[in-house]
């Protein structure tokens, strides 16, 4: 049985998307459709100073609107990755793994990355390595894999499974809205909605921001309790 999760490449993500990661054998970061500008590829939520949250992002370079994802480019004439580590601070007093999260995040925008897949890329392995996620982590666009061309959005996951010979497609609640099952099931591939459950955490403040960005779960839990929470999910 192979497990497959595909998923847009997406910026320090929130913990229902590592979640589906660690329990796939292998995960496809989907690369070759279209850029939408202003979701959760190039920027991410973590704490505000006093209260709310605000958006870690990542400055890009123009593009047309039919640009793929593979071909968006990070635009190195802004020091974005200072006005990050800054952006950070917030967590310097009350978060315990500060300094170790810190570095982390760091570690992965101090590489200078000129495209936004590779940067992307580097954060989900920067942090599968700090949380012993082992699963296989590929780009399409460099896998070399032959598929049929989609006649449909949710298409294009359907021929990767069956690329890979796939036994099994996760993917999170969103997909129920254009995810159509009977393809699935004519070509013999299961398709589940994975649903992490998502339980308030200690962030030494009230009221509780949820969904953040995996930067602010792992600042205040450890690796342990954060595969806890990776782990606590259910399939339908």
């Amino acid at each position: 049985m192979t497990r497959a999760g595909i998923m847009q490449p997406y910026f320090f993500p929130y913990l229902g998307y590592l979640s589906l990661l660690k329990h796939s054998d292998v995960f496809v970061l989907l690369d070759s459709v279209q850029f939408i500008r202003h979701g959760w590829i190039e920027r991410n939520r973590i704490l505000k100073q006093d209260a709310g949250w605000l958006y870690v992002k990542v400055p890009l370079v123009g593009h047309s609107r039919e640009t793929p994802i593979k071909d968006v480019l990070i635009d190195r004439r802004y020091d974005w990755q200072s006005k990050l580590k800054a952006q950070l601070q917030v967590y310097k007093r009350r978060a315990p793994n500060y300094r170790a999260v810190s570095e982390l995040v760091s570690g992965v925008v101090d590489q200078e990355e000129t495209d936004l897949v590779s940067l992307n890329k580097r954060a989900l392995e920067a942090v599968c390595a700090y949380l012993g996620i082992t699963t296989p982590l590929q780009v399409f666009s460099q896998m070399g894999l032959q598929i049929e061309t989609p006649t449909a959005a949710d298409e294009w996951a359907l021929n990767i499974c069956r690329a890979l010979g796939a036994s099994e497609y996760w993917n999170p609640p969103g997909g129920r809205s254009f995810l159509d099952a009977s393809k699935y099931e004519a070509a013999g591939i299961d398709l589940k909605i994975h649903s992490i459950r998502l339980e308030e955490y200690d962030q030494r403040r009230r009221p509780f921001e949820p969904a953040l960005s995996i930067i602010d779960v792992l600042m205040f839990n450890s690796p342990t309790a954060v595969n806890r929470m990776l782990d606590d999910y259910e399939l339908r």
